[in-house]
């Protein structure tokens, strides 16, 4: 298996592809980001939930799709942060997500959030990735 220079964009499209092949789950290399992640999703409605398998040698993350009659509730991701080019918002210069119908999760020093949460508490931080 080749080495992953983006782990959170690998994780990301997983789901992405799971929900386009009509798969109810996939699973991903586990990690502390991206529990935190799929707890964002969860939050938001883009899947029914996560578990984390550690039978074996390397931990997993199980994620579970929602399909809500027979249309995926995930359409599409984008990573906008990404090792080769970091990119960092305010509190208050947050871009829009589809007019309002999609997310972004940043990365603040309080720990991953979206980017309304991050509005409330007037905080700033890397933004990671948009989901609609």
């Amino acid at each position: 298996m080749a080495a992953l220079t983006d782990p959170i964009a690998d994780f990301l499209i997983r789901i992405k592809n799971a929900y386009m092949a009509g798969n109810e789950e996939c699973t991903a290399p586990y990690s502390k980001i991206k529990e935190d992640i799929a707890t964002i999703l969860k939050e938001e409605g883009y899947i029914w939930g996560f578990d984390i398998d550690k039978n074996g040698k390397f931990p997993q993350i199980k994620v579970r799709t929602r399909f809500t009659d027979n249309a995926p509730a995930l359409h599409g991701v984008k990573r906008v942060s990404r090792p080769g080019l970091r990119r960092y918002v305010g509190s208050k210069e947050t871009p829009r997500v589809l007019s309002g119908l999609g997310i972004n999760i940043l990365s603040t020093s309080k720990g991953l959030m979206t980017c309304t949460r991050a509005k409330k508490e007037n905080i700033g931080g890397e933004l990671l990735a948009q989901v609609w």
